[in-house]
């Protein structure tokens, strides 16, 4: 029987987690481990860190009352605007952070991995906020998709390095990176993007993200009356959208979580990136998690019209949280996700990411009491995916 949703002392999650590293990386990883929460929770960091929230990213974000697709879905649905944040995505509250902790580490070179490119935008939007040098590995496919966030990255004055081997999605982009910090120990740090990679990085993305929660609490207590919804919304990849917006009502059983995974185009289809319903236990990146494999243990190249969800493998705590029941766990298919975009697109006028829109089709298919009042995190705006919707154009403008 589970204690905690929280990571333990050796970094899991009940089964899921833990460090797997090559002996190369073996000093970082315990360096950071031994010293990530003294730095988080030390007064000058956090005064930075807040300062920076507020007055860079523009936060609070704004919890806005839906009332048009309250009316769709017989809810009352708020939407916790991430979207609204500097770089147009909640990956800013977590590379602003993991920049000023690899500054008071003495690091001076920085790396990150991106499919969507919303992280590496984030990324290398600090790295010029702060004059560090950044270095982004992108698959070539994520940047045939994604090539307006390539621009501003390179913008930005960061490197953006193709990678060219496998499906040259997020999964490649990652490998590339760690071999990259695998031959630059010494003065490289590496900015992780989710709550994936071996421990602290879940544990401690999840705690930079944890400013969603924290929001929505006293968002909520203002205009409900009480801290708490009934459920809460959020796609998942690698995960860092949902850990902060499930984080502070982990122990709070009267709040439901549904994350949403892509089922590209069917869980049936072989094209698909829903690792919790089609993995199974191994080790990526770093950490022990659900992973879409064959029987004898390959990798199975994932598929999704989404950038950021096309990962074959999924975060340590959302594993758990699946295991344990405490999420339900929504398979999204790119048409069921495509819908639920053009419907928020016209029901409110808010054009979301295709990484949102998934959280968005599971908030379709479900079935509400009156009542019930309902958070959706919306993760990122949807100007960079606007090529995928315009495709869909001839299709939707019909209804």
């Amino acid at each position: 029987m589970h204690t905690t949703f929280h990571v333990d002392s050796d970094g899991y999650y009940g089964p899921y987690g833990g460090a797997f590293i090559p002996e190369i990386l073996h000093k970082n990883v315990e360096e950071l481990g031994a010293c990530y929460l003294n730095i988080m929770n030390s007064p000058d960091f956090q005064d930075e860190y807040q300062e920076l929230l507020r007055d860079y990213v523009g936060r609070p974000s704004p919890l806005y009352y839906a009332r048009r697709l309250s009316e769709r879905v017989g809810a009352k649905v708020y939407l916790k605007r991430e979207d609204l944040n500097h770089t147009g995505a909640h990956k800013i509250n977590n590379s602003i952070g993991q920049v000023l902790l690899a500054r008071r580490m003495g690091k001076t070179r920085i790396i990150a991995e991106t499919g969507a490119g919303q992280h590496g935008v984030a990324t290398a939007t600090v790295c010029a906020l702060l004059d560090m040098p950044c270095f982004v590995f992108m698959g070539e496919t994520d940047i045939a998709r994604q090539y307006l966030n390539v621009q501003k990255m390179e913008m930005l004055g960061a490197t953006v390095v193709p990678v060219t081997c496998g499906n040259k999605t997020l999964k490649d982009a990652t490998n590339e990176a760690i071999r990259d910090w695998c031959c630059n120990p010494s003065d490289t740090f590496y900015v992780i993007g989710s709550t994936i990679g071996p421990h602290p990085y879940p544990d401690m993305v999840a705690r930079l993200q944890s400013v969603i929660s924290e929001e929505i609490k006293k968002q909520l207590l203002s205009k409900e009356g009480r801290d708490y919804p009934d459920y809460l919304f959020a796609c998942v990849g690698g995960g860092s959208n949902a850990a902060g917006t499930y984080y502070h009502y982990l122990e709070n059983d009267k709040v439901k979580f549904v994350s949403a995974e892509a089922a590209g185009l069917g869980l049936e289809s072989g094209q698909s990136a829903a690792t919790i319903h089609l993995g199974r236990e191994g080790v990526i990146h770093g950490c022990r998690t659900l992973i879409i494999q064959t029987p004898d243990g390959q990798i199975e190249e994932p598929y999704s019209i989404s950038a950021g969800l096309d990962y074959p493998g999924i975060g340590p705590l959302h594993a758990y949280l699946a295991k344990t029941g405490r999420a339900r766990v929504e398979a999204i298919t790119d048409q069921e996700a495509v819908e639920a975009a053009f419907a928020l697109t016209r029901l409110e006028g808010i054009v979301p990411a295709l990484e949102s829109s998934h959280a968005l089709g599971a908030l379709m298919k479900f079935r509400f009491n009156p009542e019930d009042i309902v958070v959706v995190t919306v993760s990122g705006r949807g100007d960079k995916d606007m090529p995928a919707y315009i495709e869909q154009f001839p299709t939707f403008l019909k209804r």
